[in-house]
């Protein structure tokens, strides 16, 4: 799982351009968005793109849940490894 966080962040790094910012300075456990990391929902978007591209799984939009799948990379990392085939 470890693995997967990392790769995670420097997914958020490298598609969102975060140039000023390293894997070690996002928190696993802490916020993506608002006061946390400050993603917003353009980053979302974008995020879920990269997510379906790598790793082959679609998160919906209006899935009531997806909000708390973008919670975090912990988040993440689990809904990606409870999804992947």
């Amino acid at each position: 799982m470890e693995q997967l966080h990392t790769e995670l962040k420097t997914l958020i790094i490298d598609v969102l351009n975060l140039e000023d910012i390293g894997v070690e300075d996002i928190d696993t456990d802490a916020p993506l968005f608002n006061d946390g990391l400050g993603l917003d929902s353009i980053d979302a978007l974008e995020l879920g793109l990269a997510i379906k591209k790598t790793y082959n799984i679609v998160i919906d939009a209006d899935d009531t849940n997806t909000r708390q799948h973008f919670a975090s990379v912990a988040n993440l990392a689990n809904y990606i490894s409870q999804n992947k085939a």
